[in-house]
């Protein structure tokens, strides 16, 4: 259920590594089984951050039950994770966080 997305304008070397290291932390991070975590990567988008089309990321993180008290430390995790897999500076980098309800989350044909 948790959905995790990064858009940047960079390159990523191993696109699948980097996609299995995010889901297997946020999972940690989550407390929620790495089974339930979906994980997607745009690359090479045509961004712009203040003007200017240097290294930026924006992520979007989705689930069921987010709790605002840990989307500090989520937001320090997350900044931290990009700033160091694709050189990123944390300055240059938007969260989206946003918690869902059981019942506005479709799987298998019906809802959480």
């Amino acid at each position: 259920m948790p959905y995790v997305e990064v858009q940047t304008n960079e390159s990523v070397e191993d696109e699948e590594k980097f996609l299995q290291k995010l889901s297997a932390e946020m999972s940690v991070r989550l407390g929620k089984p790495e089974s339930y975590i979906m994980t997607a990567l745009q690359p090479e988008v045509t961004m712009t951050f203040a003007g200017s089309t240097e290294k930026t990321a924006f992520i979007s993180l989705k689930s069921i039950g987010l709790d605002q008290s840990i989307t500090g430390e989520l937001s320090e995790f997350i900044c931290d994770f990009v700033e160091e897999e694709l050189g990123i500076e944390q300055d240059r980098i938007y969260i989206d966080f946003a918690n869902s309800s059981g019942a506005m989350w479709g799987w298998g044909g019906g809802t959480f």
